[in-house]
């Protein structure tokens, strides 16, 4: 049974799609990467509230839940930036500065020791293992599109011009609310 405090966190339009997708799943057992997709699709990420309403409500165990969510990199249970900042750190990009450039990025960033997202959500960086694009190492990923033989210099402009461009469209956003 779910606790007083998980039901009152979720608002009343996550606890309606919450409640979709338990209705979309009740009869398909084994859709726990289907439901855990879903749910990372809509919020961005996993957040413990929902993770545990749709475990209780289907009757299955939430270390289920979190077993499946944590062993697939695909899944996030912290919230993650709007731009996300991917460094390859594969044998080639590694050999090329990629491990360089991911510390370059960090700092450049302003992210304290063991955080990978910036305070006002703009920004996750992470690392991750070959791309597949060896040829153009070291590469970077900003919002799934490759950018090739990277340098520090050029990784920090890159961050720069994103941040600038960013900055841009909350700043128009802003002035077509106000």
């Amino acid at each position: 049974m779910p606790s007083e405090q998980e039901t009152t966190t979720l608002s009343a339009e996550q606890h309606e799609t919450l409640s979709a997708l338990v209705e979309k799943y009740r009869s398909n057992p084994g859709s726990t990467i289907p439901i855990l997709q879903d749910v990372e699709g809509h919020f961005g990420y996993l957040p413990e509230q929902a993770l545990n309403w749709i475990a209780d409500r289907l009757d299955i165990p939430r270390s289920h839940f979190y077993g499946v969510a944590t062993f697939y990199a695909q899944f996030h249970l912290k919230p993650r930036g709007e731009n996300i900042v991917s460094v390859c750190c594969g044998t080639a990009c590694h050999v090329k500065g990629g491990t360089k450039i991911a510390e370059q990025l960090h700092r450049d960033l302003g992210l304290a020791p063991g955080e990978d997202t910036t305070t006002d959500k703009m920004f996750t960086l992470e690392t991750v293992r070959c791309v597949g694009a060896c040829s153009i190492a070291p590469v970077v990923l900003v919002n799934s599109k490759v950018y090739a033989d990277m340098t520090l210099k050029s990784a920090s402009k890159l961050l720069k011009r994103l941040r600038n461009e960013t900055c841009q469209v909350h700043y128009d956003d802003a002035e077509t609310e106000g």
